[in-house]
């Protein structure tokens, strides 16, 4: 069973850069495609960025105008997403989520949280001067 950690969040002032990461011991990470979501307070959880398996491709929000990275480490058996140029209505729970996929199709347009099946606590990100 598949369980992803987030680690990296923090208090960051607005224009400022902020790198998560999820990591998922016993389990590799490259065979799961691998999504970021978040939720801030009273709204519904948002997908920010996907990368399939094997690293092939990547998706991002269209809010986000090219200021969030998602990557994999397979050395450290880890996803990162890089958030720079932060504003404070970034603020909110990070997620990590995951679904076994063998195959490395294409991250789904829409990154639809029914997608994914394995689910990491959440790290807060908090933008404020």
């Amino acid at each position: 069973q598949l369980q992803p950690v987030e680690s990296g969040g923090g208090l960051v002032q607005p224009g400022g850069s902020l790198r998560l990461s999820c990591a998922a011991a016993g389990s590799t990470l490259n065979s799961y495609m691998v999504a970021w979501f978040r939720q801030a307070p009273g709204k519904e959880r948002e997908g920010v960025a996907c990368i399939s398996s094997f690293g092939g491709t990547t998706n991002y929000a269209e809010s986000l105008a090219g200021r969030f990275t998602i990557a994999r480490d397979n050395a450290e058996n880890t996803v990162s997403l890089r958030m720079n140029s932060l504003k404070p209505e970034d603020t909110g729970v990070y997620y990590c989520a995951a679904t076994w996929s063998p195959l490395p199709y294409r991250c789904p347009a829409f990154i639809d949280k029914s997608r994914f099946n394995y689910w990491g606590q959440g790290t807060q990100v908090t933008v404020s001067s």
